[in-house]
């Protein structure tokens, strides 16, 4: 295990996540799946790592009362709601968009619902996230999240920002900004609610 990847681990641990490590995407997909018992209500925020690994399908098939918010085809107030429904799930499932060496997680959202989950709401949080996302500090888990995460994800939802193109970040229209919440969670108040997935296989942005 890499020195930097150690050290977050702990700092996180410090911070009172719950943290595993995993080697593989299909690893940690498959730890995710065992904690979730049949019939519970499994609800998720939009993380291309989640899917990458294969956890999104499995969750959506599964033997869950899923609520999915992105469903294709349903009205926006229909998928608005069930952001709202989501977060009074048992599970939620989600990713981060860095996390820094001294065991923060630092995000940037559209809507607000996957932040708001992190923060409180469903019992229990599981975030996948590779190892790649961990950077020095916050300011440099902002910056990646500007310079490498926001431009991969405006590309994925075809929203014409600037950064979609290759230029530098700046104000986007409301419209079709995905930059509106920036959070930073330093540490939880409620030990074991929120674990935390750490991959080594390049998943995700």
């Amino acid at each position: 295990m890499k020195k930097n990847v150690r050290k977050t681990i702990e700092a996180l641990k410090k911070n009172r996540f719950e943290v595993e490590y995993f080697k593989a995407g299909a690893e940690a997909r498959d730890s995710a799946l065992k904690m979730i018992p049949s019939g519970a209500t499994v609800s998720f925020g939009g993380s291309a790592t989640v899917k990458d690994c294969g956890l999104l399908d499995a969750i959506i098939g599964g033997p869950y009362k899923v609520i999915n918010p992105y469903e294709t085809n349903i009205a926006r107030e229909e998928s608005i709601e069930r952001r709202r429904q989501g977060l009074m799930a048992d599970f939620y499932v989600t990713g981060a968009n860095a996390i820094t060496l001294n065991g923060e997680l630092v995000n940037i959202d559209g809507f607000g619902n996957r932040v708001a989950a992190q923060i409180f709401g469903p019992k229990k949080v599981l975030i996948i996230a590779s190892i790649k996302k961990i950077v020095k500090d916050i300011k440099a888990g902002i910056k990646r999240i500007k310079e490498v995460a926001a431009p991969l994800n405006v590309k994925r939802l075809n929203r014409n920002t600037p950064c979609a193109v290759g230029r530098p970040c700046e104000e986007c229209p409301p419209e079709s900004s995905i930059c509106n919440i920036t959070t930073v969670i330093h540490r939880i108040s409620l030990p074991g609610r929120v674990k935390i997935f750490l991959i080594e296989e390049d998943l995700g942005f």
